[in-house]
């Protein structure tokens, strides 16, 4: 099984992270932050990863920052030398008024292009900024290509929502096995 666990404390925030990547989207979060569990849920829901996600910090912004670290230092441990993987997903997902797409490449060079397009400061207790930087942080913990961008929208809530299925969707095929691929995916030989 492919799974890790992170484990991080600093001055700011205590972060506890767990993942199977051939779960079934079983989630256990507790960031005290309602709409990131709303986010962070669907991310294992739609991503088929099992994620325990456990946060306390001084700030908001501290707690996001912090567990996207995990998060994504937790996926690259679990992804080992990334031999045997699909590397690269990519998703449309729509929701209501919104349409969203992701694409994935887990080449082990982290970059993030993420445009969300949201207009608010805020959805719900969260700060709209931090929902960016999520995804930012998670590409770079990660080291791995995300590109998230909302096409449209009138609505923040969908736009944020249908952004993260979208990203989990396009990480479901990237960390897929290939029955086909021997070694690492990738003309050079190495990730």
């Amino acid at each position: 099984m492919r799974t890790d666990e992170v484990y991080r404390k600093t001055r700011e925030t205590e972060v506890t992270v767990k993942v199977n990547l051939d779960g079934e989207g079983k989630i256990e979060v507790e960031t005290g932050i309602g709409f990131f569990d709303h986010l962070l849920t669907s991310f294992a829901t739609h991503s088929l990863i099992n994620l325990t996600a456990k946060v306390k910090g001084d700030l908001k912004h501290h707690a996001i920052e912090d567990l996207a670290i995990g998060v994504g230092e937790a996926l690259s441990k679990a992804l080992g030398n990334r031999e045997g993987i699909t590397r690269f997903g990519y998703t449309a997902v729509p929701m209501d008024d919104s349409l969203a797409f992701a694409a994935v490449d887990l080449v082990k060079r982290p970059y993030a292009v993420i445009n969300l397009k949201l207009r608010g400061k805020k959805i719900e207790d969260m700060q709209t900024e931090d929902i960016t930087h999520f995804f930012e942080t998670l590409a770079t913990s990660l080291s791995a290509n995300i590109h998230v961008w909302t096409e449209y929208g009138g609505n923040d809530h969908h736009k944020a929502e249908a952004a993260i299925k979208a990203l989990a969707l396009s990480l479901k095929q990237a960390v897929a096995m290939d029955p086909r691929r021997k070694g690492v995916p990738s003309s050079k030989g190495v990730i």
